[in-house]
């Protein structure tokens, strides 16, 4: 017989481990089989808050790691924020930060110099894309673009495809088109369940600037 004790004989604390260790034994069998070793596509969608917070950790991330890494931010340009003077003044040579947009589509109202600005971001971005030298590359509100068909989406597609094979690459903005979605390895839809804004509290530094 057994000595293992029976369920109902156990005590919470064995319970627990018992638990834990077969957690333990399916997640260690997941990362066995993840074997693949490649730049990864990562695509911040959604209405909720946090696309372009999660993709400005990432950055973080790399920027520990000692990989060199490029920003294009296609919608944001009026106004300072706080992850821009973080990074320009802490990256150094390891990062590329560029502030492309002419502000909200609302606040310019001229679709003709959207267009222009975001041509002239994506002409950066397809640079940085087509460079084994950036390791990681972050497209700030790029699906914005995207909708507006201010920028095509069969030249993103193209891009992300042909770039170098190592080159992680991190797209951010509401309305991802599908077929962004479809090609992309990781996609993460972010869902408002409250917001600040709607109770008449104004844009917050250090949360949303």
């Amino acid at each position: 017989m057994s000595d293992q004790p029976t369920k109902d004989a156990m005590t919470p604390e064995e319970r627990h481990r018992e638990r834990m260790q077969r957690k333990k034994e399916l997640v260690d069998r997941k990362i066995a089989r993840a074997t693949i070793d490649r730049g990864v596509l990562v695509v911040n969608t959604g209405n909720g808050k946090g696309k372009s917070s999660s993709g400005f950790g990432m950055l973080a991330r790399s920027l520990g790691h000692g990989f060199k890494c490029g920003v294009v931010q296609f919608i944001k340009g009026t106004f300072s924020t706080g992850e821009e003077a973080f990074f320009r003044r802490l990256a150094g040579d390891q990062l590329d930060y560029y502030v492309m947009g002419e502000g909200f589509t609302w606040e310019t109202q001229d679709k003709a110099r959207d267009i222009a600005a975001a041509q002239a971001a994506w002409k950066i971005a397809a640079g940085m894309l087509a460079d084994p030298a950036y390791d990681f590359v972050l497209l700030d509100e790029l699906n914005i673009a995207l909708v507006k068909q201010y920028v095509q989406l069969e030249q993103v597609l193209e891009a992300v495809a042909a770039r170098p094979p190592r080159q992680h690459v991190v797209i951010t903005g509401r309305g991802a088109p599908n077929g962004l979605i479809a090609v992309a390895d990781t996609v993460t839809e972010m869902r408002v369940v409250k917001h600040a804004f709607e109770a008449g509290i104004k844009a917050q530094k250090g949360v949303e600037l």
